[in-house]
C-alpha cells in the first residue's frame, strides 16, 4: 500500500506461500504487472518482488485494499455470504478449502471460507 501511493516501481518483501498466492491473484486480476521470488544474500529464506502497475497517466492501478480478516477478528462466510466489492467491480480475496481464491472463484465452485482482504 505505502509503495502504491509512493509511485514506487516495485517492492521487496520477505516471501510465503500465502504472500505468493496473494500476488498471483492481484497478478491474473490486473492489479500488478509480476512478481517473483529470489534467494537474498542479505537475509535468510526468499524475497518476494511485485512489480506495481500503473495507467498512462502515472495513477496506480490498485486505488484500495481493506484487509478484513485480523489476527483478533477472524471472518468467515458461507458460500451465499461472500461479499462483493464495488459492485463486482473490485475482488475479494479469500482463503477456502480449495486454497486462495477470488470471492468469484469460491461463488462458482460453491465454497465459503475466510476473507482477507478486499482489493478495488
Amino acid at each position: 500500500r505505502n509503495a502504491n501511493s509512493a509511485f514506487h516501481e516495485d517492492v521487496s518483501m520477505p516471501s510465503s506461500k500465502i504472500k505468493q498466492g496473494i500476488a498471483q491473484i492481484l497478478k491474473e486480476q490486473g492489479y500488478i504487472q509480476e512478481f517473483a521470488t529470489a534467494k537474498s544474500a542479505d537475509t535468510p529464506g526468499d524475497l518476494l518482488t511485485v512489480r506495481l502497475r500503473y495507467d498512462d497517466d502515472r495513477r496506480p492501478v490498485l486505488t484500495g485494499l481493506k484487509r478484513i480478516s485480523k489476527p483478533g477478528r477472524r471472518v468467515f462466510v458461507a458460500k451465499q455470504d461472500i461479499p462483493r466489492v464495488l459492485g463486482g467491480m473490485g475482488t475479494t480475496i479469500m482463503s477456502t478449502s480449495g486454497g486462495i481464491m477470488t470471492g468469484h472463484e469460491a461463488t462458482k465452485k460453491g465454497l465459503g471460507g475466510e476473507i482477507w482482504a478486499e482489493v478495488w
